[in-house]
């Protein structure tokens, strides 16, 4: 069993198709509690953390740590931390690091940005990766923020270039409708966003006047994992 990276499959975002002229302040400092389950079962609780880190940088933060069943026998946790700067309302890329540990796999990658000679670098055990940068490149830990961010101001296709192992992959969402969601932090009108490009087996429930968080995403690809919305505050 183990705790895959729930918000990174999903989400890019441009500036490319249809950005209003002028856009809303970029969100400040918050931090967000999710309920996790898998195949319908409790399995954990995420915590999800945005704040200023000075010089213009930003830390963007998801831990996910085993609270029940297999994944709390194992003692599991997942940790993804990103780096990066605002590009109008675009969280661009400078740093991101994910580590997986459980009493029986461990994994890590470890992804850089060298804007300056437009090179990104990837290293997860099986030797370095390099490859071009993309202006306005995001990452898979980023891009349900940059994601939400874009459906507050008024987009509905969503494209953005997005730092993948190999390469910098141009992924598309769209939304699909809208749909009533009931999660632990309440019943709401949300909109429903789904990958067009490619399928993923992912959904995810937005409500972007109050968060820039989805409030619920579903993952199908390699199990059927859910988060659900249990909190959202602001210092």
């Amino acid at each position: 069993m183990t705790i895959r990276p729930l918000l990174a499959p999903l989400f890019t975002l441009s500036l490319l198709l249809g950005a209003p002229a002028v856009l809303a302040a970029p969100p400040g400092d918050f931090t967000a509690i999710y309920q996790v389950t898998q195949d319908g079962a409790p399995m954990g609780e995420a915590t999800v953390r945005l704040h200023a880190s000075g010089h213009g940088e930003w830390t963007f933060s998801k831990d996910i740590k085993g609270t029940a069943g297999l994944a709390a026998m194992l003692g599991a946790s997942d940790r993804e931390s990103s780096s990066f700067r605002w590009k109008g309302d675009v969280p661009e890329a400078i740093s991101y690091d994910y580590r997986l540990n459980t009493g029986i796999k461990n994994k890590q990658r470890h992804l850089r940005v060298d804007w300056p000679k437009h090179q990104v670098t990837v290293e997860e055990g099986k030797g370095v990766q390099t490859y071009p940068t993309s202006p306005g490149m995001v990452e898979r830990n980023t891009l349900p923020l940059a994601l939400g961010l874009a459906l507050r101001d008024g987009q509905r296709q969503v494209v953005l270039p997005v730092a993948v192992r190999q390469q910098v992959q141009t992924q598309h969402f769209a939304v699909t409708g809208k749909e009533t969601v009931k999660v632990p932090a309440g019943s709401f009108t949300a909109m429903r966003v789904e990958r067009t490009d490619a399928d993923r087996g992912f959904s995810a429930w937005y409500v972007p006047a109050r968060y820039p968080l989805p409030v619920k995403l579903s993952q199908h690809d390699g199990g059927n994992m859910e988060m659900q919305l249990v909190s959202f505050t602001r210092p």
